[in-house]
């Protein structure tokens, strides 16, 4: 009898996780500089072209390695999308992986991962501004999202004492006014 293989979209699921994690490895070891589509394939045990195929370019492949947290859902009300930003301070400021806080450094210091980052950050910035009311929605989205980038620089980059010493409740606790006050409509 033989052995039934997976759903080819399991495959290709299996296939992306691979080469992500090949990617994270690499981004984290040699930087985003001298990690190459070549190398990530040779890792995940692909051909370049398949890299090629699921993520377009190195660029695009950093984007999806450093993305950790998932972006907000559509049509979040104000509290739902204030919690799902502080939802995500246990994944942001935790032991992140080698690799994430590689990618975090790659992304203050290398202009194409800087970019990748910027564009990561316009899709959430998107994602926010559609649940927020008011002509100014989209900036104070991105203040929204620079509050939580801030905390996450501070808390693993920075090591700031203030930000370790307490637990992610005590920082969701007292962001929280700020971060509703932001999305709501009295503030346009």
């Amino acid at each position: 009898m033989s052995e039934r293989l997976p759903p080819r979209a399991e495959r290709r699921r299996r296939t992306e996780r691979h080469i992500l994690d090949a990617a994270r490895t690499l981004f984290a070891e040699v930087g985003y500089e001298r990690t190459t589509i070549r190398a990530v394939a040779r890792a995940a045990g692909v051909d370049p072209a398949l890299v090629m195929q699921y993520f377009g370019s190195k660029q695009e492949l950093f984007r999806h390695a450093a993305e950790a947290v998932p972006p907000p859902e559509e049509g979040l009300d104000a509290d739902e999308l204030v919690d799902h930003l502080l939802g995500t301070l246990d994944t942001k400021i935790g032991e992140l992986s080698p690799g994430s806080l590689a990618m975090l450094r790659s992304m203050l210091t290398h202009p194409e991962a800087g970019a990748a980052a910027r564009e990561a950050l316009a899709r959430q910035i998107d994602r926010l501004a559609t649940a927020i009311p008011g002509d100014d929605a989209r900036l104070r989205a991105a203040l929204m999202a620079v509050v939580m980038l801030g905390v996450t620089i501070g808390h693993q980059l920075l090591e700031l004492e203030e930000l370790r010493a307490v637990p992610p409740e005590e920082i969701a606790r007292l962001l929280r006014p700020g971060l509703l006050a932001l999305t709501g409509p009295e503030v346009s």
